[in-house]
């Protein structure tokens, strides 16, 4: 069997908002580092299954031993740009008891009774375990800004909130990934005709995807902002192109491998004389 086509240049530089970046310079249909075709990424993100899994356990176990190492990974992104395909197709290779999904809705009332942290507060990954936030804390500074539900100094507010926020996290040994999947505006038209076209997709679709397409450009608008006052060295945002499916979630899953491969796992030592347990075992 062929080996599997790796990436020629790193996700976490390719993909990472840096100075001079621009969204509209960012093509949905390209696959920046990676010069293999589909099945080229399908085998990829097979191959490195177990590399990802191995890791995550490794954390875990850390987590058990008293490390306070941590990972989250924050997915936003437009509506059908295949959130549920990367905690499906790449979170989905890890144990469960060692990842916890957060996907946060529009907030309750007693959410609303509280500052737009509050409830994000709550889902912070514990130490040892993969958080993944499916939409997050800054749902609050786009479509805020988007339909204009927040004035020009709550949003600055909220975006210094945000970066307090995470630099605290990574005093506490959080690794911070964050994710936006770059879907292009007539792939998403053709996902959403594919839901109404597939009756086992319908329970996905809801007219208010369709309202919110039309603010498409200032959602841009506000990403892009966003990216400017949030992608910091200890949490930078990586755009990741989206309207290739299998790209997307190589590129996630590689994002994640690096991530966890710069933690400098180990599997923790035995506080205890093994031999002699063994010898127990045997006599038992």
């Amino acid at each position: 069997m062929a080996a599997a086509v790796e990436f020629a240049k790193s996700p976490a530089e390719v993909l990472r908002v840096g100075s001079g970046f621009t969204l509209a310079g960012v093509d949905p249909e390209s696959t920046p580092g990676y010069t293999g075709v589909k099945a080229d990424g399908k085998a990829l993100l097979a191959a490195q299954d177990t590399q990802l899994a191995e890791l995550q356990e490794k954390l875990f176990a850390e987590g058990r031993a008293g490390s306070g190492k941590r990972l989250l990974l924050i997915l936003q992104a437009m509506d059908t740009a295949g959130k549920g395909g990367i905690v499906s197709h790449v979170v989905g290779a890890m144990d469960v008891q060692g990842v916890h999904v957060s996907a946060f809705k529009a907030p309750t009332d007693e959410e609303k009774s509280h500052d737009f942290l509050w409830r994000i507060e709550k889902q912070v990954p514990e130490a040892g375990i993969v958080g993944v936030f499916d939409r997050s804390h800054y749902e609050d500074v786009l479509i805020h800004r988007v339909h204009g539900w927040a004035d020009a100094s709550e949003l600055e507010r909220r975006y210094a909130a945000i970066n307090d926020f995470e630099a605290r996290l990574a005093d506490q040994g959080t690794t911070i990934v964050k994710v936006m999947l770059n879907i292009g505006k007539d792939e998403q038209k053709k996902r959403l005709i594919a839901r109404l076209d597939d009756p086992t997709k319908h329970w996905k679709y809801s007219r208010t995807d369709l309202a919110e397409r039309a603010y498409w450009d200032d959602y841009m608008d506000a990403y892009s902002t966003a990216f400017e006052k949030t992608s910091t060295d200890i949490a930078p945002w990586h755009v990741v192109p989206a309207n290739k499916k299998w790209y997307a979630r190589i590129a996630v899953q590689q994002l994640l491998l690096d991530a966890l491969g710069g933690l400098q796992l180990d599997w923790p030592k035995a506080d205890f004389d093994v031999a002699a347990e063994r010898a127990l075992v045997m006599e038992s």
